[in-house]
């Protein structure tokens, strides 16, 4: 049976360095990886790129590593708090409930106002906010000037996402 990585091995294993992990232990069978060299790969999971490595048979997200090494444990959920997946410096990282890191995501490739929230209405000829709160659609009403909308999205996302509110596109 294999044992899932703790602390004290990732610790063992690995140095941390400005978001990075690097070898101080390699398998002696391993001919490829050295002391010192950056450990993992990128690749690409769910439409973004994470920073992936592999030790004693197990598959790790870096960031989840990283995360481990100084708290001691993987929370379900890690949250890039800036949205960039490859920055996995420890004062980017938080934990977070599915829900708090999806609100902490850029606007669907979709989007077509160039803000997030914000939709255009063909019916209504105007500009609608709707955001997500607790799982529900909320909606907030129909304007006809495009930046007022984009003030109302930005306010009803800091009330209502808090530290999660993210204006990225």
């Amino acid at each position: 049976m294999k044992i899932p990585l703790t602390q004290e091995k990732a610790l063992d294993v690995f140095e941390y360095r400005e978001g990075a992990l690097y070898w101080k232990k390699v398998n002696p069978q391993c001919k490829i990886v050295k002391v010192g060299d950056e450990a993992g790969m990128v690749a690409t999971l769910k439409g973004d790129k994470y920073r992936r490595l592999s030790i004693d048979g197990y598959h790790y997200l870096t960031h989840r590593v990283i995360y481990l090494m100084h708290y001691g444990y993987m929370p379900k959920v890690l949250d890039h708090i800036d949205g960039n997946s490859l920055n996995n410096r420890i004062e980017n990282l938080r934990p977070a409930s599915l829900s708090e890191n999806s609100l902490n995501s850029k606007a669907k490739n979709t989007n077509t106002s160039g803000m997030k929230n914000v939709y255009w209405n063909k019916n209504e000829k105007k500009w609608v906010v709707k955001l997500f709160i607790k799982g529900k659609s909320n909606f907030f009403g129909y304007f006809k000037d495009k930046e007022l909308a984009e003030l109302v999205a930005i306010e009803a996302r800091d009330k209502f996402h808090g530290k999660f509110a993210c204006e990225r596109i």
